[in-house]
């Protein structure tokens, strides 16, 4: 068991222990050249069907009012009739009336202020593993961490990658890598939210070790998007003394139902047999030398993997 402490000792010097998932105010982002990332900017928010608007004409209470817009994008002007504002601002809502008061010769010289004073469509949607899912509003310049605070944070089960789907452009989602190492730049949080848009969180993959091991958990697969036996018995610092690495088990959950398999775990320690690759979900099983635990069922190990803790791999 020496040369398997002495193996661990050097795998767990190359790969540094996991930290605990942690919630968005501790996150920052990765520095990922190939995601687009553009800068945030505050984007005015246009009326659409459903809004309810305020018109005040200047020294003009007959013409002014509360309007709300119809399914067409059009309000009901008293004496001038129908007019679309779909997809104007405010401000260009506006214009838009005093010109048509002066086309149909209603006023010379019109004075027209528009408020919104309800947004029906100027939400984000907030998607996947974040703790409150949901749609918020969007009636000024927010960051990316400032929509997923409000959504509650992550959720431990996060992954890295977020992606930023514009309501206009459904085929172009942006998308953002997050990251856990502290220092990072904070660019990739500088992305362009726009009323609309839809932010989906990412699921990580997670693969439990448990048993007789150093640090039972669940481990969030991350890197390269993949975890290897061998990597998975590094994070959870390596058997204990007691274990009984012959009759190690591997829990997959498959289309057919669930299934066991061997894993040769001494000999993949040894450099005798090749590491294997585990996927989402699978739990590693190493179970004590002690004969009453070599012959432990999946259904006695699955309580022990749903209630361990769940560790992201930095």
């Amino acid at each position: 068991m020496k040369r398997y402490s002495a193996l661990f000792t050097m795998l767990l010097t190359a790969f540094p222990l996991p930290l605990v998932a942690q919630n968005a105010s501790s996150l920052t982002p990765a520095a990922e050249s190939s995601l687009p990332v553009v800068n945030a900017t505050a984007h005015p928010l246009q009326i659409s069907a459903g809004d309810l608007v305020e018109i005040s004409v200047f020294d003009t209470p007959d013409l002014s009012g509360k309007l709300r817009v119809d399914e067409h994008g059009n309000i009901a002007l008293p004496l001038a009739g129908d007019l679309t504002v779909s997809q104007m601002t405010a401000e260009q809502a506006a214009h838009a009336i005093e010109e048509k008061l002066l086309r149909e010769e209603i006023l010379k010289d019109p004075h027209v202020l528009v408020t919104v004073l309800e947004y029906s469509t100027q939400g984000v949607t907030l998607l996947g593993e974040v703790k409150q899912p949901g749609i918020y509003p969007l009636l000024g310049p927010h960051a990316l961490l400032d929509l997923i605070s409000a959504a509650g944070g992550f959720t431990p089960e996060a992954g890295e990658l977020v992606t930023i789907t514009h309501r206009a452009e459904p085929n172009n989602p942006v998308g953002v890598k997050m990251g856990t190492k502290p220092g990072n730049t904070t660019r990739s949080f500088n992305v362009d939210i726009r009323p609309g848009d839809t932010i989906v969180v990412s699921h990580a993959g997670i693969v439990y070790v448990v048993g007789d091991v150093g640090k039972p958990g669940g481990f969030l697969i991350q890197r390269n998007g993949h975890l290897t036996v061998l990597r998975a018995m590094a994070l959870a610092q390596g058997p204990n003394r007691t274990a009984a690495l012959n009759s190690a088990k591997l829990i997959r959950q498959t289309d057919d139902g669930r299934e066991e398999l061997a894993v040769p775990l001494r000999k993949i320690l040894s450099n005798k047999a090749p590491d294997q690759t585990l996927a989402d979900g699978d739990i590693l099983f190493i179970p004590s030398s002690a004969a009453k635990n070599a012959l432990v069922t999946a259904e006695s190990i699955l309580p022990g993997a749903t209630g361990a803790a769940i560790y992201r791999v930095p």
